[in-house]
């Protein structure tokens, strides 16, 4: 599928669960309930950021994205379906 080809391509971090069909919530949930409980029995200081991507690209150049697609030798037939998935796409604001 077009999916495993970009990911054998592109390979995201094993903590990445976005955008991919698994339960990751709830396993980063667990690991993070792990490093609490780890940190309040060793009486360690523990700090936690949360960062909010949901809006990541929406700013990047989409010719920049596909650049890089075809920089890591992304098979050209992928990078044109993800070039035509930005094909006329808009913003409105209201």
């Amino acid at each position: 599928t077009a999916t495993a080809r970009l990911l054998r391509a592109c390979p995201i971090n094993p903590r990445q669960w976005g955008f991919i069909s698994a339960s990751g919530c709830s396993k980063n949930l667990k690991l993070l309930q792990l490093l609490v409980k780890c940190a309040k029995h060793e009486r360690r200081d523990l700090g936690i950021a949360f960062v909010d991507i949901a809006k990541a690209f929406d700013t990047m150049c989409h010719q920049h994205i596909i650049a890089g697609l075809l920089q890591r030798e992304v098979d050209p037939h992928i990078a044109h379906l993800v070039s035509e998935m930005y094909k006329g796409i808009t913003t409105y604001l209201n």
